[in-house]
């Protein structure tokens, strides 16, 4: 979780995949879906974008982990 502000609405939620200490894959909350930096990530992404329910559960980790642990 990213707090760029005070705002709630502003929080960022990242799910980032790391190989060899190269991050390869990320769900980006404020793009909404995964992006590819290499060439496995970017085929993986091809096919994580296109299951609707992952995407779904990807977004739902920002309301139900950032949200949550704000205050802590």
């Amino acid at each position: 979780c990213v707090l760029n502000s005070s705002e709630l609405k502003d929080i960022q939620y990242i799910d980032s995949y790391y190989y060899n200490k190269l991050e390869f894959i990320r769900f980006d909350s404020n793009v909404g879906k995964y992006v590819g930096y290499t060439e496995l990530g970017v085929k993986n992404a091809e096919i994580w974008n296109n299951n609707p329910s992952q995407i779904a559960s990807e977004r739902a980790q920002r309301e139900a982990y950032c949200l949550t642990n704000v205050g802590i």
